[in-house]
């Protein structure tokens, strides 16, 4: 009985875990990703304000701040293009 309750507890949390994880955004290697710094700079271009950027183990990069309007976000990239793979937005309050 105590080996069952180990198996779903350990399932458990891998399902939790990967639950949490961030997507993968490219295979390709780091020398074809844009630099850190010209992604910094099209993000600020673009009106976000960070408060943390960060390489992700899916090979993303991934940005915490706020864009234009105020809003808190959190936005995963492609490091190759650019482009967002994925994007939560919390609304500020009026």
């Amino acid at each position: 009985m105590k080996t069952s309750h180990l198996i779903v507890a350990v399932t458990t949390l891998l399902i939790g875990t990967a639950a949490i994880a961030g997507p993968t955004c490219t295979d390709a290697p780091e020398t074809s990703w844009m630099p850190q710094t010209t992604m910094l700079r099209k993000l600020v271009d673009a009106g976000y304000t960070l408060e943390k950027f960060k390489v992700t183990k899916g090979n993303c990069y991934e940005l915490y701040g706020t864009d234009k309007d105020g809003n808190k976000v959190e936005i995963y990239h492609n490091p190759v293009d650019g482009s967002i793979v994925e994007s939560k937005v919390k609304a500020k309050r009026a």
